[in-house]
């Protein structure tokens, strides 16, 4: 515990909020990549420590693009060290420490909290040791009863001791929306047509992606309307929701039904996906699909044998990503939404931005758009670069940049052949891309408040040729 201590102050002392954040996922990924790099975690020669280092960094920032097959490179050590990986990048490391921290000092320290508000997207510092809490408790009551869930199929398939660690790290993993698997090397693809480890896995990953706020306010909502009337009524309760759930939960809902529906009408004839199956299980497939795009990475289907239309389509779906405060990446549904709802104000000649009878803040709304635009520039940039190092098809090459920002780990089977540049470049995307939402969030929201609240100076108004 007093190494704890001793880790938080050197923390708190050296750098910023936002600092301490990257930080603690960088010393995690390092971490990481050592011990994956030791001869216990290898069953056979190891890996180049760019190798290790990749599958560190994909753990840790929840994505699931491997060089690699985990299984057979990786003993039961290294993968359980990934699964901790996976673990702490979900929940963020300043969410476990901060936990620990607060079993030893009982109340948290001002800085601390401060960092743990930044790290949770929170509006105020009140309540965030209960709300770190129900964090962890949520997650291991969700996670345990996905391993129960799943361990009906793995254990008659693999044994008992087998069946269950199974369970385990495949219900960690959906949760967290990495989508790593130790299935082999075709990911989930053996279990295409089997409803119940696809609904089993697709309802983690909503429940990791749709973000810890959505959900809490779902439950303490319900409780409430419980008890303030005899008869429930959903017209009622969805109503007295937040207009931040009610923007998540509606982008989601229409992301995952058009996902589902281009992806069932693209593929529907193509023999290296949906060509083969009837019309049940394609739409199984397409529905899984469509939910993986959330950031998590599982695939029913082969990547490379997509349509290239299709392709283009999942790139912008893993751009989006899941909703904030969740273990999803990506530029998350509400920033998504929020520059939607600004395009339809400015073509209805609005000068707010209105949805659901309320006007959002201008600068939330100019923050939105700034992740944005920075989000698609690293992406593009990425691109650039990737483009001068490899030699694999393009639409492969955009579909892997975009599924390493979004911490997807979605692949048209071009990890493998990265050259060791294009590998870092994915590294470098795959971290921006996980703690690249949140800092710059951080950053916009400090330099908005300062220019909302202390510039009381009021410039003259002037015109500009615009488009």
């Amino acid at each position: 515990m007093k190494i704890i201590q001793k880790l938080n102050i050197k923390l708190t002392k050296n750098f910023t909020g936002t600092q301490q954040i990257a930080a603690s996922f960088l010393m995690v990924i390092f971490i990481g990549a050592g011990l994956l790099s030791l001869p216990v975690a290898n069953r056979g020669a190891i890996r180049p420590f760019v190798d290790n280092f990749f599958i560190a960094t994909s753990a840790t920032c929840v994505t699931g693009l491997t060089p690699l097959t985990v299984v057979e490179q990786y003993t039961v050590f290294g993968q359980v060290v990934i699964l901790a990986m996976i673990q702490i990048g979900g929940l963020g490391f300043m969410t476990l420490l901060s936990f620990m921290l607060a079993k030893v000092q009982r109340k948290l320290a001002l800085s601390t909290r401060i960092v743990l508000q930044e790290s949770l997207n929170q509006k105020t510092l009140n309540g965030l040791g209960d709300f770190v809490k129900r964090i962890l408790r949520f997650t291991l009551v969700v996670e345990l009863l996905g391993a129960f869930a799943l361990s009906f199929q793995f254990i008659p398939e693999f044994g008992l001791a087998k069946g269950i660690y199974y369970s385990v790290f495949h219900s960690i993993s959906s949760f967290c929306n990495a989508g790593f698997d130790l299935l082999g090397s075709s990911s989930l693809i053996g279990y295409a047509t089997n409803y119940y480890v696809n609904v089993v896995i697709a309802l983690l990953i909503i429940t990791g992606g749709l973000g810890f706020i959505v959900w809490f306010e779902l439950y303490d909502s319900f409780l409430k309307e419980r008890k303030r009337h005899a008869k429930f009524s959903l017209s009622h309760y969805v109503t007295h929701l937040s207009v931040h759930s009610k923007i998540a939960l509606s982008v989601t809902g229409i992301l995952l039904f058009a996902g589902a529906v281009l992806t069932l009408i693209i593929e529907y004839n193509n023999p290296g996906t949906l060509g083969g199956h009837n019309l049940m299980d394609k739409m199984l497939i397409s529905g899984f699909t469509s939910v993986t795009l959330r950031t998590a990475g599982f695939a029913t289907i082969d990547m490379a044998s997509l349509m290239p239309g299709a392709k283009l389509i999942f790139c912008l779906f893993m751009f989006i990503g899941g909703s904030p405060a969740g273990t999803a990446g990506g530029i998350k549904t509400v920033t998504f939404g929020l520059i939607v709802l600004m395009i339809v104000s400015i073509y209805k000649g609005h000068s707010d931005v209105i949805v659901f009878n309320r006007r959002i803040k201008k600068r939330q709304v100019l923050r939105a758009f700034s992740i944005f635009i920075i989000a698609l520039t690293l992406t593009i940039m990425g691109m650039f670069i990737v483009f001068a190092t490899e030699t694999q098809p393009v639409i492969n090459l955009v579909f892997e940049i975009f599924s390493a920002f979004g911490t997807v780990g979605l692949s048209a089977g071009v990890t493998g052949g990265l050259s060791e540049i294009g590998k870092y470049v994915i590294i470098v995307l795959m971290y921006v891309g996980r703690i690249g939402p949140i800092t710059l969030l951080i950053s916009f929201v400090k330099k908005s408040n300062s220019v909302y609240s202390e510039n009381k100076i009021r410039y003259v108004d002037d015109n500009v040729l615009i488009g």
